[in-house]
This record gives structure tokens, C-alpha cells and sequence, in this order.
């Protein structure tokens, strides 16, 4: 099964200082069947005005892993840590039995990010956070590993889930085939250019969920980079 969800059915969430784009049910916008896609709660593309930020709040039994694509974030959090993430940096928070934390764009220039929520594989986990630059703005026609909890490699972020992240940058006329196996899902978000999934064609924004198939084959018809995330079938939730 292979289902694209055009980027117009993205719900938009406008507040001045953020512009933010829902792929799952989150806040105000709630839809029965869009809540989760395997472990994967939420998938929020936000665009952080400077100067402006998200003030304190709390969270528990969750992994978030924040994807800096231009601009820089300044976290802070209940745990002492107080770090800047740059584009091109990857962060995991394992809020687990609770954290607070901020987030703040004390930049002069507009800050793009990916958030992404999952359910962890165990619940009542130590509090704990992550940090890693990783190039993977830069690197060409591969699939890079960003945020792994299936197998131990070096420079990835590690998370609480059976679950990868990838990002790739794809020159026109490249493809990559991605094997999987039919009792896991994926999903793929286009971050820029064009793309044909399958043999499906998606465009920037648009978002591929994927079920009970054994590979993805990736072609890029224009200079594209993309989202790939590889998850278990279970609908995991607390």
C-alpha cells in the first residue's frame, strides 16, 4: 500500500511569529484517522520567525528528535542543558517520566525545522538529551542515517523506537532503492523538488506513507531532498 497525501492537506497553523504545517493530528487540528503513523505521533514543519521562540512547557513519555534545516534554535531545559542547534544538526529529547524545555530563535534570520514525535519503546525512561551535527545538507545521492533505534552506528542520534530516520539529498536523474519488509511502514516528506515513489510522482511537501511492501524506489525527476522514515507496523501509544 502506498498512499500520498498532497502537501494541501497538510494543516496550517499561522500565529505571526510561526507558520507551522501539521502532517498528523496535533493542537487544534484533530482528525481520528490521522493520528499516527506507526510509533510516529507527530511530524510538524515549522517556520520560526527571529526573536520569537516556544516559552517552557512540559512533556512526558515521548521521543522528540528536532531537524534543523536553515537558521539555529536555542534549547533550554529542566535537565541543565543549554545548547544552540545549527542547520544541518540533529536533537533528541527522551522527555520519558517528564521534562520541561524552550525553544527560542534568538537569531536575526528565519529559523526552518522538522519536529517529529515518537512513541518510545518503554515507558517510565530516565529523562535524557542528545545533540549531533551530522553533514547531511552536503552529501549527495545516498540515504543519510540521522536518528536510529534499530542498530548501533556511529554519528547517529540514537532514540527510544524501533525506528530510522534518513535524509537525502537527490540529483536529477538519481534514484535509490529502498528495501524494506512488508510488516514495517515508512513515510517519505519532500523538503524540496520532485520525485516519483513507485512510479507515483510527489512534489515538494507532498508526504508518502507506505505499508505492507518490500522495497521503495526513489527517482528524482529535479534536484530534490527528502525526508525517509522507517518504522514498525505496530500503532504504538500510551
Amino acid at each position: 500500500m502506498i498512499k500520498v497525501i498532497p502537501a494541501t492537506e497538510r494543516h496550517h497553523a499561522s500565529h505571526g511569529w510561526l507558520d507551522s504545517y501539521f502532517l498528523f493530528s496535533f493542537s487544534d487540528y484533530y482528525d481520528m484517522e490521522n493520528v499516527q503513523w506507526g510509533p510516529l505521533r507527530v511530524f510538524n514543519d515549522d517556520y520560526i520567525k527571529a526573536k520569537n521562540g516556544f516559552p517552557e512547557h512540559p512533556h512526558s513519555e515521548m521521543e522528540i528528535v528536532t531537524i534543523v534545516l536553515e537558521g539555529e534554535v536555542t534549547h533550554t531545559d529542566s535537565l541543565g542543558n543549554n545548547t544552540v542547534i545549527h542547520a544541518g544538526e540533529v536533537q533528541r529529547m527522551s522527555t520519558g517520566t517528564g521534562v520541561r524545555h524552550a525553544e527560542h530563535n534568538h537569531g536575526d534570520t528565519d529559523l526552518h525545522l522538522y519536529q517529529l514525535w515518537f512513541f518510545p519503546n518503554k515507558k517510565g525512561l530516565t529523562p535524557s538529551y542528545e545533540q549531533k551535527a551530522i553533514d547531511f545538507t552536503g552529501e549527495k545521492n545516498q540515504l543519510i542515517p540521522l536518528v536510529t533505534g534499530q542498530k548501533v552506528l556511529e554519528d547517529v542520534v540514537y532514540i527510544n523506537s524501533n525506528s530510522t530516520i534518513y535524509h537525502a539529498n537527490l540529483n536529477e536523474g538519481k534514484e535509490i532503492d529502498f528495501k524494506t519488509f512488508p510488516i514495517r511502514k515508512g513515510l517519505i516528506y519532500v523538503t524540496s523538488g520532485e520525485l516519483f515513489v513507485n512510479g507515483i510522482q510527489v512534489q515538494k511537501n507532498d508526504q508518502v506513507r507506505s505499508a505492507d511492501i518490500d522495497a521503495l524506489r526513489i527517482q528524482a525527476t529535479a534536484d530534490s531532498s527528502f525526508i525517509l522514515i522507517d518504522l514498525p507496523g505496530v500503532e504504538a501509544n500510551y
